[in-house]
């Protein structure tokens, strides 16, 4: 499977050529889990574009376009620089990357903000992201669980957003996660125009 084809059209949206480069090797790297299973384990917690097979790579697809959407009201997202943006998409592309752990594991990895940052740093040499991209990377991924933060089956407690940034990043994963917004995808998992 050629992994950065099935997000051709989210990349396209990346206006910097290093953060789309930097995005596709990100891609590259997720596990090939990510591609197959649900954006849920339960299926209690996404819409039905979001379930069954595949489920994830839609749920982050869908995401992706509510930042694209949104970026196109000024009024909402005027004081974003361009390179925010795009960083805030190279973001959204994985924020659900290790949902299910390194290896994949039967249920939704409640640390999964934390895995994903951590793996983005370690694989920090493969990247082309400066220090500061990285920083930025992890502070709006670390924190898109918005409120949801804590969780009685782990000790970890997640950071919370605080930046108008984070805010964004968490607001895209909420709505794409939304059961009341009802998305339709072609036969390829690309959301119909």
């Amino acid at each position: 499977m050629d992994k950065v084809k099935v997000f051709e059209k989210e990349l396209s949206y990346i206006k910097n050529e290093r953060y789309k480069k930097g995005a596709s090797l990100l891609i590259k790297l997720l596990p090939d889990y990510f591609f197959e299973v649900p954006a849920s384990s339960t299926g209690k917690y996404h819409p039905s574009f979001a379930l069954g097979s595949g489920g994830l790579v839609r749920h982050t697809k869908v995401a992706v376009r509510m930042a694209v959407e949104m970026f196109n009201d000024e009024s909402i997202t005027g004081a974003y620089s361009n390179n925010e943006k795009d960083l805030m998409i190279v973001g959204l592309l994985v924020h659900d990357g290790l949902k299910s752990g390194l290896e994949k594991e039967t249920y939704t990895r409640f640390d999964h903000p934390i895995l994903i940052c951590n793996y983005i740093k370690d694989n920090k040499d493969k990247l082309n992201f400066t220090d500061k991209e990285i920083m930025f990377l992890t502070s709006v991924i670390s924190s898109h669980m918005g409120p949801w933060n804590t969780n009685s089956y782990s000790d970890v407690v997640l950071p919370k957003p605080e930046t108008s940034r984070q805010r964004f990043v968490h607001m895209c994963d909420y709505l794409a996660s939304r059961k009341v917004i009802d998305v339709k995808f072609d036969k390829d998992n690309n959301i119909e125009e």
